[in-house]
């Protein structure tokens, strides 16, 4: 019984070890990231961008892992949201500076005192992201933690911009565009974007978890098919599709709020 005992606890230590892994992995792509930012050249910036991308896939690997085998742990989410702040917080923080403002040329913004001040505005922006990336974690680990805050629609939505999401449009639209920001005017916008993003990590405004989809239920064949051609554009038209699906997602909360703010006014002027 006792033998019994021990080959359980190790098979049970394996399975939450699992989640882990992914964890790990996610981790080692934010950390190449970064080190790929470091370097500033065009194929460095992409490879970055490309770094987040997977550390996303593995980011929800990790939790699909961990509730289908049941291996879900306060030490797992703890680790999680230290990887995830790393690969969705630094990361993309320090590739938004590194790309949209590093490149930036004096002569054309007709004065170098210019570019040196919307680089430091570019710190602040940067910053900012990295502050309310940390702020909507510490955030997420409260609201599915703590028993006292009770949501009913906690499994369905996110309240406010999931941090992997605003850190894959950052990655998105470097790896679209590709050459680094040279102008004054777009770094400005770019900054906009970055701090668009930042907001909406922190603001109330619900988006889609997909955690309610199982992925072990049977689907029909044109889901199959449906899926098959979503993967095969992305890997073929990989700019244009990731770029696509993550500037949907963001404006998908913000219409879905706009909508909601304007049907309330309207049933309370008809009532």
């Amino acid at each position: 019984m006792k033998a019994h005992t021990r080959k359980d606890y190790r098979q049970r230590r394996g399975i939450y070890l699992l989640p882990s892994f992914f964890t790990v992995a996610n981790l080692l792509c934010g950390y190449y990231a970064i080190l790929s930012a470091m370097k500033g050249s065009v194929v460095d910036f992409d490879n970055a961008a490309k770094a987040i991308f997977l550390a996303i896939i593995l980011d929800g690997l990790d939790g699909r892992v961990a509730r289908m085998t049941n291996a879900s742990s306060p030490f797992g989410r703890e680790f999680d949201s230290l990887a995830d702040l790393v690969s969705f917080g630094i990361a993309p923080a320090f590739l938004a500076l590194a790309w949209g403002l590093k490149s930036l040329d004096p002569l054309r913004a007709g004065t170098p005192e210019l570019v040196r001040h919307v680089y430091q505005l570019g710190w602040i922006v940067s910053f900012a992201f990295l502050i309310c990336g940390a702020w909507r974690l510490a955030r997420f680990n409260i609201l599915t933690t703590n028993p006292h805050v009770y949501d009913p629609h906690a499994h369905r939505y996110f309240v406010g911009l999931p941090i992997p999401a605003a850190a894959g449009l950052v990655a998105a639209v470097v790896h679209t565009f590709k050459l680094p920001v040279i102008t004054w005017y777009w770094g400005v916008v770019w900054l906009v974007v970055v701090a668009s993003l930042a907001y909406l990590m922190v603001s109330r405004i619900r988006y889609y978890s997909f955690k309610d989809i199982d992925l072990r239920q049977p689907r029909r064949s044109v889901v199959v098919i449906v899926i098959g051609l979503l993967i095969w554009l992305v890997v073929v038209y990989s700019e244009y599709m990731i770029l696509a699906m993550a500037v949907t997602y963001v404006l998908w909360g913000v219409t879905a709020k706009l909508t909601g703010s304007i049907k309330c006014r309207t049933l309370g002027r008809v009532s």
